[in-house]
């Protein structure tokens, strides 16, 4: 798809075909308006910058970058993430049937624009932008491009509330979802949260910690700057192992982390586990001064309870160490649940070029929704805390 450039009376709107193509001081700054405060760490231009120089994204993998950027004069006023998409993997929100009905019916779904952080079911800005105008214009843009090279439809992943509000405004169709969040209540220690939760989720936790113990595991906590080349290539072996147990192949190469342990190392926390000083496990977690991400996770061995201990207990010690609020557990999970994570609503927005297709997918999205409703209703009568 050729770089787009649109003039208006006050603006120029441009899609390139690299991040590489903007300074990263003109994205970070735009960033760093974010709703959490001081800037969500997998938007940034390291983090972004990093899965095209590694090849995570780009050609051959079936995301082709075209930031969308706003300049007035020659200054950065306005940017999005998007990418052209030939394939559904790696977003989070699934859109595998409405291809599958596209390719039935002899019509092309792909390729199709996405606007979300690639691999990562992160909610944070999408219109980083702070004029409410320039956001305005960023959405007609999508639209326009969408029409202008035929593409099925436009798609915006996990956008926080700000940028919601500005789709819902435009008219795009929304989409429901759930994650599970654990909060920090300034609790003193882990057995502090443990004592908010009922007895029995309290006794599960105990006894699954207990099995650890017992296996002889000891858990190390590494911040970025002290993460050595051994523990990449260690982590990195953890991290493949979890895809080809899942007869998978992993999204990153080992070049990204390279990348991001050099570009942006003061946001990077890193798990392992050991018995008997041999690494058995490990942890990746990106986080920020309100919020962890637990984002990548392996096991060269088995250990009864270990993914619970390094993956959620161990980030919840972190958080109430280093005062961090929320803890983003991710993508699906109501094992979540019971180990005091809440659910909270995610959202994305979709347009869809075809009408017969846009009827169609807003009436399924309409029944989608009163589902999910009750599905998040009933996941709220099942938290883990004690009863008041």
């Amino acid at each position: 798809m050729p770089p787009d450039i649109l003039i208006e009376p006050d603006f120029s709107i441009e899609l390139v075909t690299s991040i590489n193509a903007i300074s990263a001081n003109d994205w970070d700054n735009l960033v760093i308006g974010d709703s959490l405060g001081d800037g969500i760490p997998l938007l940034s231009h390291a983090f972004l910058s990093a899965l095209e120089n590694s090849g995570s994204v780009g050609a051959g993998t079936g995301w082709a970058p075209h930031p969308l950027i706003v300049k007035q004069g020659s200054q950065l006023i306005g940017a999005m993430p998007l990418y052209l998409k030939s394939h559904s993997y790696g977003e989070y929100v699934f859109d595998w049937a409405w291809a599958d009905a596209y390719q039935r019916s002899g019509l092309d779904y792909y390729p199709k624009l996405l606007s979300a952080i690639p691999f990562s079911p992160i909610t944070s800005s999408r219109l980083l932008t702070k004029q409410p105008e320039v956001a305005a214009l960023m959405i007609d843009a999508l639209i326009s491009t969408m029409h202008q090279h035929k593409l099925s439809s436009a798609h915006v992943l996990f956008p926080d509330a700000a940028c919601a509000k500005q789709f819902d405004t435009a008219g795009w169709h929304k989409r429901t979802g759930v994650q599970f969040r654990w909060q920090n209540k300034n609790y003193a220690d882990f057995e502090d949260f443990l004592a908010i939760l009922s007895h029995d989720k309290r006794k599960k936790i105990h006894q699954e910690r207990k099995k650890v113990q017992a296996a002889g595991v000891i858990c190390r906590h590494i911040k970025g700057a002290q993460i050595t080349e051994h523990d990449w290539d260690f982590f990195y072996r953890c991290y493949c192992n979890t895809y080809a147990q899942h007869h998978s192949t992993p999204y990153l190469t080992r070049a990204f982390f390279d990348e991001i342990g050099k570009s942006m190392p003061q946001n990077l926390l890193l798990m392992v586990a050991e018995i008997g000083g041999k690494p058995i496990a490990s942890a990746l977690n990106i986080y920020n001064q309100t919020t962890l991400f637990g984002r990548y996770w392996g096991a060269l061995e088995f250990v009864s309870g270990l993914h619970f201990e390094l993956c959620y207990y161990q980030a919840q010690i972190f958080c109430i160490t280093d005062k961090i609020t929320y803890f983003e557990g991710g993508a699906q999970g109501e094992h979540k649940l019971a180990r005091g994570f809440e659910p909270r609503s995610t959202c994305s927005y979709h347009k869809i070029a075809h009408p017969d297709f846009e009827v169609a997918i807003k009436d399924f999205l309409n029944r989608e929704s009163a589902g999910i409703a009750v599905y998040t209703n009933e996941l709220e009568e099942r938290a883990p805390f004690k009863q008041a």
